[in-house]
């Protein structure tokens, strides 16, 4: 089904990413910028922290606290006030830069990276899912994925979905006491669909960004595709799902190529548009 319009809520920003819907706002890494950044529903945004090796996964600790992937050092930052402190460095396990993350309710992170340097043309190669438990330890949990980038966690903590970008596939894993990932199966094949930022809906199934589609696509199980909502000309890099009612649908967009045209202006946005299955409440 097609036949929703988004609209502007903010515009002008420099590669808005990791959308995350808390606490009457939309948090969202707004990587260009360095810079993590909230907005209410009324467009009045606020610079939430400075992170010069580029933000992108966010999530929360039990106790509140803001956590942030440094995608270009490879780091897990936990926000302090005005700026920020070491997590845990992921570079002995992370090839390329870091990526998006989950954060389940006993605060332990899924972090993903590339899984080989895209910047400096390197050919493609598997990436992983990295844990991060709260005391700073970390180790691998999946191997052998295709780019992992946008993670869910049910609302149950059972189960953790990721987009593999490279593959075109969404991913389940089941979670086991200690966090770690087992019977990986398949939740959806998405044909020629990219599948970069995901959200989980009420009825179990996923908002898909597709950046190169220009567009987002709701997906159930087993990958029937029941409704899709364009971009227009610009890539679809990630959705949420928020608003007081969870029924308003964040989508980070953007377009490279008009970014970085001679005098060109930032032309990342988050456009939101009304659904009918709202979101899943976060614990």
């Amino acid at each position: 089904m097609i036949g929703r319009s988004p609209r502007k809520l903010l515009a002008s920003l420099a590669f808005p990413e990791s959308p995350r819907w808390r606490a009457g706002r939309l948090w969202f890494s707004e990587k260009r910028a360095h810079r993590v950044m909230s907005v209410d529903m009324n467009g009045a945004s606020t610079c939430e922290v400075v992170v010069p090796g580029e933000p992108s996964g966010l999530g929360w600790s039990p106790e509140g606290d803001l956590l942030v992937v440094s995608m270009t050092d490879r780091r897990l930052l936990q926000v302090r006030g005005a700026g920020t402190e070491q997590v845990a460095d992921l570079s002995a396990l992370a090839r390329g830069k870091c990526n998006d993350m989950v954060v389940d309710r006993t605060g332990r992170a899924y972090v993903g990276h590339f899984g080989y340097d895209l910047g400096a043309g390197a050919p493609p190669a598997p990436a992983s899912l990295i844990l991060v438990t709260p005391d700073g330890r970390l180790r691998e949990v999946a191997d052998q994925l295709a780019f992992p980038n946008g993670c869910v966690v049910t609302p149950d903590g059972a189960t953790l979905i990721v987009a593999e970008s490279a593959a075109n596939r969404l991913t389940a894993f089941t979670i086991l006491d200690d966090g770690s990932l087992v019977d990986r199966r398949l939740f959806a094949a998405l044909g020629s669909t990219v599948p970069d930022g995901i959200c989980l809906d009420a009825e179990g199934a996923l908002w898909v960004a597709d950046p190169l589609g220009c567009e987002v696509v709701r997906v159930r199980s087993g990958g029937e595709i029941v409704e899709r909502v364009s971009t227009g000309a610009r890539g679809a890099f990630a959705c949420e799902l928020g608003g007081a009612d969870l029924r308003t649908l964040f989508i980070c967009t953007y377009s490279e190529a008009e970014s970085l045209r001679p005098g060109g202006a930032p032309t990342g946005s988050i456009d939101i548009v009304g659904v009918d299955v709202p979101g899943v409440a976060s614990s």
